[in-house]
């Protein structure tokens, strides 16, 4: 094996990503290697790819980015036992510190000292990766190697929609990304009673009908919220809310649609300036809850189990591109008419 590779790296504090030679990682004690078959663009490698104030502040160049990944581990490194070379495997790309107070508590999506893979550490847009064996998730049996490449924004969709009981419940979906659209999908597949989902991006609204078709979906532009509720023989509000925009607009209005004792699930990060009419929280009963990452590993569970009886997101890949061309894969995201972009590593 060559003692390099190709990577896209983020070289310089600034815009664009490039492809160069990097030293192949080794595996460590507790470690395993893993050849990277496919990954998947993340908003968050659009933040980095755009160079934004996020961005700025958080990366240090030079930095091999990326964390959605499938691959096979060809490498393990001295202790693991729990995993053998050959096997298909996604990741957990939150990497915990293992012995703060939720971490000891099984809690370990809520670690504080979380650094994430692709952000804080050299991450999967490569030919190799090495991430800790406690992170690694098999790949279950039947699950097509690309919707694995996309388990870490699944899994942020899992671990929102599934934070209340979906069951007959009429659920509003702010943002149609690709999360907000798999959301949708899980929504649905959960037995949830009618399914909205709002956005101002027309492609992204027709991708989430092409879906899940008999789900609502409207632009808040041209269809408020009380006139949706009326197209859909809804009298009283949404009993949950999934908040994925991000949008300050978008959240307060769901606040003011929502059934007493409805539950809101806050994916979206906000910028802090959002306006929320507290006397509708506190005379209502609204139950706020924010959302970060995966639950590790329940979340893994349920969502390859919910992909083996029935659920399938396979629409929300729009691109799949040789990772050479990330390049247009960025570029399809930056215009908004893509859903998830899949790179191919093999």
């Amino acid at each position: 094996m060559s003692d390099t590779m190709l990577a896209i790296v983020k070289e310089t504090a600034g815009p664009g990503l490039v492809l160069r030679e990097v030293p192949v990682p080794q595996a460590g004690p507790g470690e395993v290697k893993i050849k990277i078959l496919k990954t998947a663009i993340c908003g968050t490698d659009l933040h980095i790819y755009n160079w934004d104030a996020w961005s700025e502040r958080t990366i240090r160049p030079p930095m091999t980015i990326g964390h959605e990944f499938v691959g096979e581990i060809v490498e393990l490194g001295d202790g693991v036992s729990a995993y053998k070379t050959g096997d298909i495997v996604s990741g957990e790309g939150h990497i915990v510190c293992g012995v703060c107070r939720n971490c000891m508590a099984g809690r370990r999506h809520l670690c504080p000292n979380t650094r994430g893979v692709g952000v804080n550490r050299d991450g999967c847009f490569a030919e190799y990766l090495v991430i800790p064996a406690t992170n690694v998730v098999r790949l279950a049996e039947g699950i097509p190697l690309e919707v694995a490449s996309c388990f870490d924004p699944l899994g942020n969709a899992v671990h929102t929609a599934l934070k209340f009981d979906l069951t007959g419940e009429d659920v509003l979906i702010t943002g149609a990304g690709p999360i907000g659209i798999m959301a949708a999908a899980i929504c649905r597949h959960c037995g949830a009673k009618k399914i909205a989902v709002t956005d101002i991006n027309p492609y992204r609204l027709e991708l989430a009908k092409s879906i899940t078709p008999d789900i609502f979906t409207s632009d808040p532009r041209e269809t408020t919220t009380s006139e949706l509720m009326r197209k859909m023989n809804m009298s009283e509000g949404f009993d949950v809310g999934l908040e994925m925009s991000g949008n300050e607009s978008a959240f307060a209005d769901m606040v003011e649609h929502m059934s007493n004792g409805g539950r809101i699930a806050l994916l979206g990060i906000h910028s802090g300036k959002t306006i929320i009419n507290w006397d509708r929280v506190v005379f209502g009963g609204l139950t706020i809850t924010g959302i970060y990452g995966r639950e590790m590993f329940d979340t893994w569970y349920k969502m390859m189990s919910m992909l083996q009886s029935g659920l399938d997101i396979s629409k929300v890949i729009t691109h799949q591109l040789n990772f050479r061309d990330f390049d247009q894969g960025f570029a399809a995201m930056n215009s908004g008419t893509s859903g998830k972009v899949v790179l191919n590593w093999a």
